[in-house]
Parts: C-alpha cells; sequence; structure tokens
C-alpha cells in the first residue's frame, strides 16, 4: 500500500510538471507565424500607394477630417484626460497596462466613479500584470460607483496558455468623440515635468475626428475578449463629423489575430524611407530583419536618428540587450543617442516629415509578437513638423552614442549584453 502510494505521487508529480512545462513552453512561444524576408522597397512613403496599402493591410482605412494635439509629460498630458472624463455625458472606456497608486491614481478613480454615479457608461479594462501594484481601495471606489472593472488574463484554468500575452494599450475613449493614446500609465513616474529621476519623460495624443471611432473599435476587441459582453450604439459610437484636415487611421496587432500586424507597419515605412526616420523608444530591441531593413534604408540614403533610455531605465536588461544589436546600425551611420535627465518613456516614430506613429508599441519582440498593442498613424506634414521639433529638443537632453565607444565599451559591459541577448524574445 505504502508502495502504490509512493508510485501514485510520482505520477501525480510528473504530470504536474509536464503541466507546468507545457504551460511555459505555450507562454514563452511567439504569436503566428514570422514575417522572414525582407519587405522591398515598392513605392515612397509620399506615394499614394503607401497609404492605399497601409490602409488594406493593417485593416482600417486612412480617414480624413481628424485633429490632433501632442501632449509632452504628465504636468500636460494628464489634466486633458480628466478634464475629458469629467466632461463624458454618455460613456467612457478606458484601457491601460499600468494602473498602480499615488495621487493620480486616485484623481482617475475619482473622476471615473464620479461620472458613473452621474449615469455615465463607465468602463476600465486593466492588465492584470500591469495594474497588480493598484490600489484596491481605487477599484472598489470605482466598481462601487458603478464602474465595470475587469482585468485582462487574470489567471484561470481556460487561460493559462495565454499568460505571457498581455495588454499593452493605453486607449481612453470619451462620448466616442474624443480619444487619447501614447505611452502613459496611470502612476507617479508620469506626473511632473520630466524635472528629476522620479519622473519620467513621455508623450501622450487627443485625437478627434472619425478615426476616434477605430480607436473605440480597437478598445471594444479587448473588452470582448475580457468579458463577452458587445457595446455598441450611439453611446459609443455616435455619428463623427470632420473635427479638423488630418488624416490617420488607427489599428492594433494581438498573438490571437494580427500578431504582424505592427512589425508590418514599421517595416514597409522603413522600407518606403527617402529622407529621414526619428525614432524615440523606450525599449529598443531590434531583431535581425529590422537592422536589415534600417541598414538597407541609411544606404539609400535615409537619415536614421534614434532616442532610447541612458542610465535611468526600469530594465537595465532591456537596455543591455538593446545595445548589443547597435554595431551594425552605428556602422551605417546611425546616430543613436541615451536621454540622461530621467526615463525616457516615448514611442515616437517620424517619417520622412510625413508619417507620424504614436501609441503603446515598443521597438521589441514583446510589442511585434506578444503583447496586445494598439498605433495612431497620422499622415500630416504639419504634426511631423511638430513632432520632428520635439525630438530635436530631447536629443539635445541625450547624450551621443559613437561608433568608437561602442567599440570600446568594457568586456563586463559585453557580457552583460550577451546574457540579456538571449532573452530577446521575451523582451
Amino acid at each position: 500500500m505504502v508502495k502504490l502510494r509512493s508510485k501514485q505521487k510520482l505520477i501525480l508529480g510528473i504530470l504536474l510538471l509536464t503541466l507546468a512545462a507545457a504551460i511555459v513552453v505555450v507562454n514563452l512561444a511567439g504569436g503566428e507565424k514570422k514575417i522572414g524576408e525582407q519587405v522591398h522597397r515598392e513605392y515612397s512613403l509620399h506615394d499614394a500607394q503607401y497609404q492605399r496599402a497601409l490602409g488594406v493591410l493593417l485593416g482600417p482605412p486612412i480617414t480624413g477630417g481628424n485633429r490632433f494635439e501632442a501632449l509632452h509629460n504628465g504636468d500636460r498630458i494628464f489634466p486633458p484626460m480628466l478634464a475629458a472624463i469629467l466632461s463624458a455625458q454618455h460613456s467612457i472606456t478606458f484601457e491601460t497596462y499600468i494602473y498602480w497608486s499615488g495621487d493620480i491614481g486616485r484623481a482617475f478613480a475619482d473622476a471615473l466613479a464620479q461620472r458613473s454615479r452621474a449615469g455615465v457608461k463607465v468602463h476600465v479594462l486593466l492588465d492584470w500584470v500591469g495594474s497588480a501594484k493598484v490600489d484596491e481601495a481605487f477599484i472598489k471606489e470605482m466598481e462601487a460607483a458603478g464602474v465595470q472593472v475587469r482585468r485582462f488574463h487574470e489567471p484561470h484554468w481556460h487561460n493559462l496558455g495565454k499568460m505571457n500575452n498581455r495588454t499593452h494599450r493605453k486607449l481612453l475613449v470619451v462620448d466616442g468623440r474624443v480619444g487619447f493614446t501614447g505611452g502613459v500609465g496611470i502612476a507617479p513616474e508620469w506626473t511632473g515635468d520630466a524635472q528629476d529621476a522620479a519622473h519620467w519623460r513621455d508623450s501622450h495624443f487627443r485625437a478627434e475626428g472619425p478615426v476616434v471611432a477605430q480607436m473605440q473599435a480597437v478598445f471594444m476587441d479587448n473588452w470582448i475578449k475580457a468579458t463577452g459582453d458587445v457595446l455598441h450604439g450611439e453611446r459609443y459610437f455616435p455619428a463623427l463629423v470632420a473635427a479638423g484636415s488630418q488624416r490617420a487611421q488607427v489599428f492594433s496587432s494581438s498573438p490571437s489575430g494580427g500578431s504582424e500586424s505592427m512589425r508590418l507597419m514599421y517595416l514597409l515605412s522603413i522600407a518606403a524611407a527617402t529622407t529621414s526616420i526619428d525614432l524615440s523608444s523606450a525599449y529598443f530591441v531590434p531583431d535581425e530583419l529590422t537592422v536589415q531593413a534600417l541598414v538597407a534604408a541609411m544606404r539609400r540614403g535615409v537619415r536614421l536618428r534614434i532616442i532610447t533610455p541612458g542610465p535611468i531605465i526600469d530594465s537595465q536588461t532591456v537596455r543591455s540587450a538593446s545595445r548589443a544589436s547597435w554595431g551594425r546600425l552605428l556602422e551605417a551611420g546611425a546616430q543613436i543617442s541615451e536621454y540622461q535627465p530621467t526615463m525616457f518613456h516615448c514611442k515616437v516614430f517620424t517619417v520622412d516629415g510625413l508619417l507620424v506613429s504614436v501609441g503603446s508599441t515598443n521597438f521589441d519582440n514583446r510589442s511585434f509578437r506578444l503583447n496586445d498593442e494598439a498605433n495612431l498613424n497620422i499622415y500630416d506634414a504639419d504634426f511631423a513638423a511638430q513632432l520632428t521639433a520635439q525630438f530635436e529638443a530631447d536629443m539635445k537632453q541625450a547624450k551621443r552614442v559613437t561608433l568608437e565607444a561602442w567599440r570600446s565599451r568594457p568586456w563586463s559591459e559585453r557580457a552583460q549584453e550577451q546574457l540579456a541577448n538571449l532573452l530577446a524574445l521575451q523582451l
């Protein structure tokens, strides 16, 4: 009898280990089949065919009649977001990766709860991992006021194979008419004006016009996954008239469908670039195919400038993996600079003084293949000029890394980079 029990325990242990290993393997696997070959240059970014291609390949069409405002750092980001929430009459949909604690977390909870008590339909979708440090008092306050709060991929037996798939999207839509997206999370680090290491540098964007309906549709994609509820009708999708003259689209990517959409957008845009690429990237860990595309662009005369975080960063592993990939880019003429004053969390991609792509996406494999992401593509020369000016202002507070300096870095840094690079598929 004792031997039988021992064998049963052994079998049970083996089964549990096998199950755990299977869950790990499933979660570490990427999304759908990867783009395997270089995207060749067929047209320039100013060619109408480029916009037609993105409108077809990424899903939503590029629509006119929009107006956008760039907001830089918390002091100029959070007040418009909170004002929009407090002005809501019909609905608020809010999806974010990070929602932690602090005064800014309380301000959002108070504003959302207030509008819910006033009869506004309020729906909040938080990533289970990203919101792990949220003050539960905020959640209770919102729920007590009638706010629907849901967690994306909260652990459950039916989604154990999706634990590595997080929603990294950052979307706020008010009354289906005003939208916000960009890089900020709801935490003290994003408050202030990037004045010190405790207050991060980031950008967020306010949108009005027909493109807001696309932003709302992206939110609905994950809300349905998380709840099974379909939110529709005029409360969420009102008829939208022109608010400006700018053309744009909002598109998404997810391992459960269209996992390569984000990466495809970047590769198509790099291939179409003729004069310049400016990339602000909080986490810049390009894969081999992307490095090839950037090098090819520089060889045909495209100026490539990149700003990434410097020593002040929330993940030294990411910084090490990033630096490991810089050799061929620097050799081809890339200007890579590390932001010095604080953590640099921006995600802005500007090409040929026309395209500005902003949103939640980092320039790494996690954003391209593992996370749910959403980006706003704006096609407007004046807006691109504004973002170029901001990029150059950020460059003045960044330290350029030369090829000589990169080659002469100490062996200890090289060793750290090689170790970090082993994790690049998960970064």
